[in-house]
C-alpha cells in the first residue's frame, strides 16, 4: 500500500497542474485578410452593420465577450459580433464578424477558434 502511494505522488508531481485560466493570445499579431477577399456573406453582414442593420438573427450585435483571448483584450462591451450567413444552412452556422468600438472589423469561420484582422 505504501509502494502504491509513492507511485501516485511521484506521478502527480510528475504531471503539470491544469491551469484554470484560458492562456492570453491577445498580443500576438492576427493573421490579415483584405475586406475584398472576405466571402461575399461577410462583406454583406459589414455593409449591414455600416448600415445600422435589419440584420436577419436576433444575437447580432450582442457583446462578444472575446473570452477565448484570441483578439486585443479592451473592457468588456467593446466588441459586438454579427453572423455571416452560411449559404444551404437553416442555423447561424459558425461565421462571424467582430466590430470593435474604434472601427477594427475580425472575421472567424470557425466560431472563434481563429480570427483574421479585417483589411480595407
Amino acid at each position: 500500500m505504501l509502494l502504491v502511494a509513492v507511485v501516485i505522488a511521484l506521478i502527480g508531481a510528475a504531471v503539470p497542474a491544469a491551469t484554470p485560466h484560458t492562456p492570453d493570445y491577445s498580443h500576438q499579431p492576427l493573421p490579415l485578410i483584405s475586406l475584398a477577399d472576405l466571402p461575399y456573406e461577410a462583406r454583406q453582414t459589414v455593409r449591414l452593420i455600416r448600415r445600422g442593420g435589419p440584420f436577419p438573427y436576433e444575437r447580432d450585435g450582442v457583446v462578444f465577450g472575446n473570452f477565448e483571448r484570441l483578439l486585443p483584450r479592451r473592457e468588456r462591451g467593446y466588441y459586438r459580433e454579427y453572423t455571416v450567413l452560411t449559404p444551404a444552412l437553416n442555423h447561424r452556422g459558425t461565421r462571424r464578424i467582430i466590430m470593435g468600438r474604434g472601427g477594427e472589423l475580425y472575421y472567424t469561420d470557425d466560431h472563434y477558434r481563429s480570427f483574421r484582422q479585417v483589411r480595407e
